[in-house]
């Protein structure tokens, strides 16, 4: 699976370190504009998107609003509905963990991926832990946190022998893992291929791949989970794919690298990874940017107070809440005008909504980012679907 990473004497080399440092900045950048409790809620709601665009590309489509139901126990009758809808639930668990820092420093340890591995099948349906061998028909079982007993084929590709998996994946770590954090930006996408490229897994290996540059992200870039690369996979599916099965070609000539497979495959995965990156953290920038979001939400707002569904002083709150990141509750009588009652029953309408949370009784409120109004709050976020069809 050589070469791992880009040589020094790659001609790409510069480009793709300026791309790593633009990405840099910008996530640091976006990061740094936005409140604290803003960047908690966003985090929750990039859990979701990056768990509908991840299982997209496996060709399962389980909408956004149908995973925040599955969170909150809420189930189809249906029983493959119920399957994707705890698959959801596994993944948006396992990235939760992911985010929490528990792989900090630790994304590209063999231990990691499988324990990446074995969280998310432990919380899949028993249907969802079998695979069929296309020669033989028969159904074999995907074992948690398992490193694969038997040859494998992904499209042209025919995977290392299962025997060699733990030497791969140990040749892997040992690369990966000593990177700093501008290199290892660099090696993000060589790092996803070759991953994939070992097929440690029997099945579920495209899954850890993202997620574990999620962790990578969230360590390098200090992303804080803002924003999610299997948005612009899934959204480029065809080229990521056409990148994936090119980087598995053998080395092309003797300008070609100096590895088994080819480097220039390789670059060219690293740009087309990195200008994905770029284009995301740009994506969710434009989302957040205050005047227009705060716009959205305010209208939302308006047509809710015109039906009678929120009180009439609300968007006061929404917009208090929008200008400091959170607020205190003993703020809200003085912001309205208004007695204590009042601002209690103001306040529970809005967290009814699901627009409006507190760590506990007494903290102060922030916003929300709920699934359901995600195609107002934060249009092009996901797919629209009204709530019966999710």
């Amino acid at each position: 699976m050589e070469p791992l990473l880009l040589s020094e004497t790659s001609r790409h080399r510069g480009v793709l370190q300026d791309m790593a440092l633009e990405l840099a900045t910008k996530a640091a950048g976006f990061r740094r504009s936005l409140p604290a409790k803003m960047q908690a809620s966003l985090a929750d709601m990039v859990r979701t998107m990056n768990c509908y665009y991840s299982n997209l590309i496996e060709g399962h489509d389980t909408h956004p609003i149908s995973a925040e139901r599955a969170m909150n126990n809420d189930y189809s009758h249906d029983p493959k509905k119920r399957d994707l809808q705890l698959e959801a639930r596994a993944h948006i668990t396992v990235q939760k963990w992911v985010d929490e820092g528990n792989l900090k420093g630790a994304a590209f340890q063999a231990s990691s991926l499988c324990e990446i591995h074995r969280r998310f099948c432990d919380l899949l349906p028993e249907e969802m832990l079998w695979i069929e061998d296309h020669d033989t028909n028969e159904r074999i079982p995907v074992v948690a946190g398992e490193l694969r007993h038997r040859d494998v084929a992904v499209g042209d590709h025919i995977a290392i022998s299962p025997g060699a998996v733990p030497r791969f994946l140990e040749r892997f770590e040992n690369v990966f893992s000593r990177l700093g954090k501008s290199e290892a930006i660099l090696a993000s996408a060589a790092a996803h291929h070759r991953f994939l490229w070992i097929h440690p897994f029997l099945d579920g290996n495209g899954r850890v791949a993202r997620l574990m540059s999620h962790a990578v992200f969230l360590d390098v870039l200090d992303t804080g989970g803002l924003w999610s690369i299997a948005r612009g996979l899934a959204k480029n599916v065809k080229a990521y794919k056409t990148h994936l099965a090119n980087c598995d070609l053998p080395r092309r000539n003797d300008l070609d690298g100096r590895g088994n497979l080819s480097e220039e495959a390789l670059a060219d995965f690293t740009r087309f990874f990195l200008e994905i990156c770029l284009d995301q953290v740009t994506f969710m920038e434009s989302l957040m940017q205050p005047d227009r979001l705060r716009a959205r939400i305010l209208m939302w707002a308006e047509e809710e107070i015109r039906l009678g569904e929120i009180p009439a002083q609300a968007g006061q709150v929404l917009e208090a809440v929008l200008y400091r990141g959170e607020l205190p509750r003993a703020d809200i009588p003085g912001i309205l005008n208004v007695g204590d009652r009042q601002a209690r029953r103001l306040v529970s309408s809005l967290m009814e909504k699901n627009v409006l949370v507190a760590d506990t009784q007494k903290s102060p409120l922030y916003l929300k980012f709920p699934a359901t109004l995600a195609s107002r709050w934060m249009p092009g976020l996901f797919p629209e679907k009204t709530d019966a069809e999710a």
